[in-house]
């Protein structure tokens, strides 16, 4: 995970900056770009938080430019803030269907709004729904031994509290 991260001077009074204005910036920045915006957070005391990702991968070369461009355009006399701007990283959430196209035939960890969790193979995504192919152990009738068969299973998006790209060192 890149992240850039630049403080300015604590104002006695905030104004809270409007996600919508922040959204735009960063849109105007990114449209002519590789990266794509995947999430901003603007918290109480005007934190900004913006993740960007990259089909292929973030430099700190494109967070720093992404942070400095979002400066140009906010006025620090007008409100002060704090400034994240930072990649998708190893652990985190995907956030967006371009991510989980990006993932797909990786090993991902999801959880459902219900509480249960998969881990299998991200095998195909749409705008609507998510297939994973996950792994079980089933005995057939008459049989000694359990033996392993693939399932697809799929979720719509409302269906999903998160889902996690998964490394395992062997």
């Amino acid at each position: 995970m890149q992240k850039f991260r630049r403080r300015g001077a604590i104002a006695p009074l905030f104004i809270m900056i409007e996600k919508k204005v922040v959204i735009e910036v960063v849109t105007a920045f990114l449209k002519d770009s590789e990266n794509y915006l995947v999430d901003i957070e603007v918290q109480p005391g005007n934190l900004i938080r913006i993740e960007i990702d990259n089909d292929q991968a973030v430099s700190i070369d494109d967070c720093v430019a992404l942070s400095r461009y979002v400066e140009s355009q906010l006025n620090r006399e007008e409100e002060d803030y704090e400034l994240e701007v930072g990649s998708s990283g190893v652990g985190q959430a995907l956030k967006n269907p371009r991510q989980y196209r990006k993932n797909i035939g990786n090993e991902v960890e999801l959880l459902t709004k219900s509480g249960i969790k998969h881990i299998g193979i991200l095998k195909n995504v749409d705008e609507a729904e998510v297939v994973l192919t996950v792994t079980k152990q089933v005995k057939p009738e008459g049989a000694k031994r359990k033996i392993q068969m693939e399932e697809d299973l799929t979720f719509s998006y409302n269906e999903i509290k998160h889902t996690k790209y998964l490394i395992r060192f062997k």
